[in-house]
């Protein structure tokens, strides 16, 4: 019995692996150039870029993580409230999707899913979250 309960907590620590994303997952996941990876962070905003306005709307900032690596977050503002007093040097934590590209990577899904089909993401900024 105690053998099964330690292999179902090992399961149990890799799956949650995928999820939770510490910056050494990040920094695998960007050197890996894996995509379509559910995560979860935080990071000092370094930049506040302007909002793409082209399909979906989104709110774009860059974050550092505490290895130095760079992720843009693009949060859908159609689907979710903007963060209206975010700053430079402001912490965020983030659960969303992470997907690869030459820069450091992209934080999306940041907000609910209407349609119930991709896994709920949201932001948190000076403890409210937006989702």
């Amino acid at each position: 019995m105690k053998r099964t309960f330690t292999h179902f907590f090992i399961l149990l620590s890799l799956l949650s692996c995928s999820v939770w994303a510490n910056d050494s997952v990040l920094k695998h996941a960007y050197d890996a150039r894996q995509s379509d990876i559910q995560v979860q962070g935080s990071g000092k905003v370094t930049r506040i870029l302007a909002d793409d306005n082209k399909g979906s709307r989104h709110q774009k900032f860059l974050l550092r993580l505490n290895n130095r690596q760079t992720i843009l977050v693009a949060h859908n503002i159609d689907l979710a409230p903007r963060i209206n007093d975010l700053n430079v040097g402001d912490t965020v934590q983030f659960y969303g999707e992470y997907e690869w590209n030459s820069k450091g990577g992209v934080i999306h899904w940041t907000h609910k899913d209407p349609r119930n089909n991709h896994q709920h993401g949201w932001l948190k900024h000076r403890g409210r979250i937006y989702n």
